[in-house]
C-alpha cells in the first residue's frame, strides 16, 4: 500500500513536470526582440524541470527509496545540486542580463561535479546505514543547503535592488510585476529545506516530498505565464538607471545653468537655498499643470520637463518630502483625485484613477485606501 501511495503520487508530480519543462522550452514565443531574455530564462527553466523529471523517473521506475535509500539520497541531492543553479540562473537573469556568463556557468557546474563526485564516493567507500555513511550523506546535505541559501539570497538582492530602482525612477508600481519572484524565491528555499529533511524522513511518508511539489511548480507555471504580460515593462524600466548620489563637489542648477560648489566643513551645501529656491519654482509650475498625471510617468520625463536632471530631481525629493519618486508622485495623484471626486461627483472611480494618471486601478485603490483608511468608493460615498 506504502509503494502504491509513492507510485501514485510520483506519477502525478511526473506527468506535471514534464508537461511544465516541455512547454517552458518549446512554447511558442513573442516576436519581439525585447523578449530574448525572457525566453532564454524559460528554457533554463524547462532545463530544470526536465532534471527534477528524470530524478522523478528514476525513483517511479527503480523505486531506489525502498531498494538502496542512502544511494536515492544522494542521487537526490546531486539532483538538488544542478537544479539549484538552474532555478535561481533563470530567475536571477530576468533582473539582470549580465548574470550569466559562460565562467560563472563553468564554475556552477565544476561544483556540481565536485559535489557529485563526493556523494558518489561516500555511497561507495562506505558501508550503507554505517556512521561514516550517515555523516557523509549529512555533511552533503549541509554543504547543498548552504549553496541553496547562497543562490536564494543572490537572487532576493537582485530583487530588491530591482525594486529600489523601480520606485526611484517610476511613478507606477512595477514592482508589484516582480513580487512573484521573491514569493516564490523564499517558498523556494522553505521546499528546498523541506527536501532536505525529507530525505531522511520513512518511505512511507516521503509521498508527502512528492505531493508538497504539485503546487510547488503550478504556482511556477502560472507565475511564468502572467510575467509575459508585464515583461517588456519591467525589462525597460530595469534598463534605466538609478540616479546618482548627490556628491560632494556637485553642479548646482541656478537660473537654468550649472556651477561648481562644495560641501562646507559642517556638511551643508553652499548656495542650496537658491538651488532649491530655483527647483521648487519649476515643480510648482508642473504640478500647477498636472504634470503628474502623465500616464508612464519616469523620473526621465520629470527632468525633461523641468530641464534638469534626475540626480537633482530625486535628491531634492528625498531631502524635502523624505520619500522615493514613486510615492511621491502617488501622493500628488491621489489628492488630485480626491479633487476630482469632490468637484466631478458624476465621474466613475475608474474614470478618476485613469485621469488621475494611474495606469492600474487596484494599485490606485490600494493606495488610497491606505492613506485615507478607506476604498475611493467609500470615500466617495461619503461626500454625497
Amino acid at each position: 500500500m506504502e509503494q502504491d501511495i509513492y507510485g501514485y503520487s510520483l506519477c502525478a508530480a511526473l506527468a506535471l513536470m514534464i508537461f511544465f519543462g516541455v512547454w517552458f522550452i518549446v512554447a511558442r514565443k513573442p516576436d519581439k526582440p525585447v523578449f530574448g531574455n525572457y525566453i532564454r530564462s524559460r528554457r533554463i527553466m524547462g532545463a530544470a524541470l526536465l532534471v527534477l523529471s528524470a530524478n522523478y523517473a528514476v525513483h517511479l521506475l527503480l523505486r531506489p527509496r525502498f531498494t538502496a535509500p542512502d544511494a536515492a539520497i544522494l542521487m537526490n541531492l546531486s539532483t538538488y545540486y544542478i537544479s539549484a543553479w538552474l532555478f535561481s540562473s533563470a530567475l536571477t537573469s530576468l533582473l539582470d542580463n549580465h548574470y550569466l556568463t559562460r565562467r560563472k556557468f563553468t564554475l556552477h557546474i565544476i561544483g556540481w561535479l565536485c559535489f557529485t563526485t563526493a556523494a558518489g564516493a561516500v555511497m561507495i567507500l562506505f558501508p550503507s546505514g554505517g556512521a561514516m555513511n550517515t555523516a557523509g550523506i549529512i555533511a552533503l546535505t549541509l554543504w547543498f543547503l548552504i549553496y541553496a541559501f547562497s543562490l536564494a539570497s543572490r537572487l532576493i538582492r537582485e530583487y530588491r535592488k530591482a525594486v529600489r530602482l523601480f520606485d526611484e525612477t517610476q511613478s507606477d508600481d512595477i514592482g508589484s510585476y516582480i513580487d512573484w519572484l521573491s514569493v516564490f524565491t523564499w517558498w523556494a528555499v522553505i521546499y528546498g529545506v523541506g527536501c532536505g529533511l525529507f530525505t531522511f524522513i520513512p518511505e512511507k511518508y516521503v509521498f508527502i516530498w512528492i505531493l508538497s511539489s504539485i503546487p510547488f511548480y503550478i504556482y511556477l507555471f502560472c507565475s511564468y505565464m502572467n510575467y509575459m504580460l508585464f515583461y517588456e515593462r519591467v525589462e525597460t524600466a530595469l534598463d534605466t538607471e538609478m540616479p546618482e548620489s548627490t556628491p560632494g563637489a556637485e553642479s548646482v542648477m541656478t537660473g537654468g545653468t550649472y556651477r561648481n560648489t562644495e560641501e562646507d566643513s559642517a556638511g551643508n551645501r553652499q548656495n542650496q537655498p537658491a538651488y532649491y529656491a530655483e527647483l521648487e519654482k519649476r515643480l510648482a509650475g508642473w504640478i500647477g499643470r498636472n504634470g503628474f498625471t502623465l500616464p508612464g510617468l519616469t523620473i526621465e520625463d520629470l527632468a525633461g520637463a523641468l530641464c534638469t536632471n534626475r540626480t537633482y530631481i530625486a535628491g531634492y525629493i528625498k531631502s524635502v518630502y523624505h520619500v522615493t519618486f514613486r510615492e511621491w508622485i502617488a501622493d500628488l495623484r491621489i489628492e488630485y483625485a480626491k479633487r476630482m471626486m469632490s468637484e466631478h461627483p458624476e465621474m466613475t472611480v475608474s474614470a478618476v484613477s485613469e485621469a488621475s494618471g494611474f495606469l492600474s486601478h487596484s494599485y490606485f485603490t490600494r493606495i488610497f485606501s491606505e492613506k485615507e483608511g478607506a476604498s475611493p468608493a467609500k470615500w466617495k460615498r461619503a461626500l454625497a
